[in-house]
């Protein structure tokens, strides 16, 4: 089996190729992807089918990136995501 290493808040994980960014944070033992911009409720991964928007992570530092749909590369950068993403340059 082929496999793709990718970080996950700064720590690496080893996956088979083809498996989802989610599949990662789930990988890493990390239960939250995001803070919600209001409450900062925590969110992680739910429905893994891209229909909650609960999984939005940064992904290569682009924010609201939908974890769950997302396969992953070699390399990738997958990070939390705190509250609002930042507007602007």
């Amino acid at each position: 089996v082929e496999t793709v290493t990718v970080s996950v808040g700064g720590k690496p994980v080893t996956l088979p190729r083809g498996e989802t960014a989610a599949a990662a944070l789930v990988a890493a033992g990390e239960a939250v992807g995001r803070t919600t911009p209001v409450t900062g409720a925590p969110r992680g991964p739910y429905c893994m089918m891209g229909v909650c928007f609960d999984c939005l992570v940064m992904i290569d530092g682009a924010p609201n990136r939908q974890a769950c749909m997302i396969e992953i590369r070699e390399g990738m950068r997958i990070d939390r995501q705190d509250g609002a993403r930042r507007l602007g340059g």
